[in-house]
C-alpha cells in the first residue's frame, strides 16, 4: 500500500544486469553501510562507467520516511522466511496477493524489494510496503507511532481521506472495508475508536 519513496516509474533492466551476474550490493554497495535515509543508494557513476561508456544518472527520489537504517536490516540477512511466516499465519495485515512468490530468491535484498530481479524499470511496486515493516515493527499508534519513522504530513494519508472522510466513508460510497485500515491504525481499532 504505501512505499518508501515517491519514485515515478524509472527505467532500468535489473532483469539484465542480474542476468551478467551482478548482486545487488555490487551496485549499490552503500546499502550495506547507510544508516540514514539521505543517503544516496544509487550507483555511482564509475560503478556504470565500467561496463557503460556513457552514463547518465538520476537523483534519488525523495522519501517519505524520516528513519531507516538500510545497514542494521542488510545485518539481519535475508528476512524473507519472517515475511512468509506472517502471511501463512495470518498476521500479514495487508492482503498478500502475489508477495508469496517473491520469498523464495536467495537474495536477501528481494525480500522487501520483491519483483525488482526480474524488471525492466524500478517502481513504487518495488520498494518496501508498509505491511512489510509491521511484520517486525507491529506497534501501531497513529498519530504518534507513524512519527517515529515518517515525517507528518498529508503524504501519508489514502487519497480518499479528506475532511469529509468520516461523513462518506460509513456510507459505503467508498467500499472501505475494516481490513484495508489495518495497515495504519492497527489491528485492534474500531471505528467508535476515531468516531
Amino acid at each position: 500500500m504505501w512505499a518508501l519513496a515517491t519514485a515515478a516509474a524509472q527505467p532500468f533492466s535489473h532483469r539484465l544486469h542480474r542476468k551478467l551476474g551482478l548482486e545487488c550490493l555490487s551496485c549499490h554497495p552503500q546499502a550495506a553501510v547507510s544508516a540514514v535515509v539521505t543517503d544516496n543508494l544509487l550507483p555511482s557513476r564509475e560503478a556504470c562507467a565500467a561496463c557503460h561508456k556513457e552514463v547518465t544518472l538520476r537523483s534519488p527520489a525523495a522519501s517519505l520516511l524520516t528513519k531507516f537504517s538500510h545497514a542494521q536490516h542488510v545485518g539481519f540477512g535475508n528476512i524473507a522466511p519472517v515475511i512468509a511466516a506472517a502471511i501463512d499465519g495470518k498476521t500479514y495485515v495487508s492482503p498478500p496477493g502475489d508477495i508469496r512468490r517473491h520469498l523464495n530468491s536467495k537474495n536477501a535484498c528481494a525480500a522487501c524489494h520483491r519483483g525488482i530481479e526480474e524488471s525492466d524499470q524500478v517502481t513504487r511496486a518495488h520498494l518496501p510496503q508498509m505491511a512489510d515493516c509491521i511484520v517486525c515493527h507491529p506497534k501501531i499508534d497513529p498519530p504518534f507511532s507513524c512519527r517515529q519513522c515518517h515525517a507528518p504530513g498529508p503524504h501519508l494519508m489514502p487519497a480518499d481521506h479528506t475532511a469529509n472522510l468520516v461523513d462518506t466513508h460509513s456510507s459505503g460510497k467508498l467500499k472501505l472495508d475494516k481490513a484495508s485500515c489495518v495497515v495504519c491504525h492497527g489491528r485492534r481499532f474500531t471505528c467508535l475508536g476515531c468516531h
